[in-house]
């Protein structure tokens, strides 16, 4: 099991499209068999930090997504509507193994 853990920089003016993004990525990895955790939106704090969560049965299930959201017409539509409204302005990704016991 691997976590991706994105790290967004964000336009704060540009919060509403941010949200509108993230909220069609959620179905979109559980569509290719990811678990989405969210994502999560400035509150308190900075105003130009997003974070969003999902996990992968395994590392090679992840890679295996995001080859295949490359020619998904779903994937490629959200990935136009972020870069036709440059809501993100750059992000950090990262990846994690839980630890239960």
């Amino acid at each position: 099991m691997v976590t991706c853990y994105l790290r967004y920089v964000i336009d704060p003016y540009q919060l509403a499209e941010f949200e509108a993004y993230a909220r069609i990525w959620i179905p979109l990895v559980e569509k290719f068999g990811g678990t989405h955790h969210g994502y999560f939106l400035p509150s308190e704090g900075a105003n130009n930090i997003a974070l969003a969560m999902f996990t992968f049965p395994s590392l090679t299930a992840y890679e295996d997504y995001r080859e295949r959201s490359k020619t998904d017409a779903e994937c490629i539509a959200a990935f136009k509507l972020a870069e036709d409204n440059r809501c993100i302005l750059s992000y950090e990704r990262s990846f994690f193994r839980p630890v239960f016991e």
